[in-house]
């Protein structure tokens, strides 16, 4: 349980910073207003413009995304960099999954990919109208807590296999 001020003990003690949180993160946008359309309408997603270029998201937690307003400077991002959405069951992927397709046009979403049961998860990505991703996903328990509880599972010895990462061949949409 988050407590209400947010700080939680956390096993730092080694290191430089001596963080209570991880507060943010950021993604780029072309459009504050459709932008915030899409994450309130399609995702759910609470907005508030704190200020001129930018925005911030956020869903429960005590963590929030600052959109900020580029125009055409915006990067697009490799299906890798994405924000996970967590829904309460597979019927609901589906049903997002469903949606997407559907709504496509009226939101902007450049990609909908295949749901799949991937990582240990039911999900399915898609490519917003900035070029960020997202996954839809449903997870049986609450995969935070699961992962750190479960540990280290290989070696910082081994080396990442890149041919088993398949999102690296997804191109983003133009």
């Amino acid at each position: 349980m988050i407590p209400g001020d947010g700080k939680v003990a956390v096993e730092n003690r080694k290191s430089v910073v001596k963080p209570y949180v991880l507060s943010h993160g950021t993604l780029e946008c072309y459009s504050l207003a459709k932008s915030r359309r899409f994450y309130e309408e399609f995702l759910g997603l609470e907005c508030v413009r704190h200020a001129k270029p930018a925005m911030v998201l956020r869903c429960g937690l005590k963590f929030h995304v600052v959109c900020v307003e580029v125009g055409d400077a915006v990067h697009p991002c490799n299906v890798l960099n994405h924000w996970g959405v967590d829904v309460a069951s597979k019927e609901e992927v589906d049903a997002a999954h469903k949606a997407a397709n559907e709504q496509k046009d009226a939101y902007g979403i450049r990609q909908v990919l295949p749901v799949q049961n991937m990582h240990g998860v039911y999900s399915f990505y898609l490519e917003d109208l900035d070029h960020n991703w997202w996954e839809i996903q449903y997870y049986d328990g609450y995969q935070h807590d699961d992962m750190y509880e479960f540990g280290d599972r290989f070696s910082m010895d081994e080396g990442a296999d890149l041919k088993s990462l398949k999102e690296l061949e997804i191109q983003n949409a133009k």
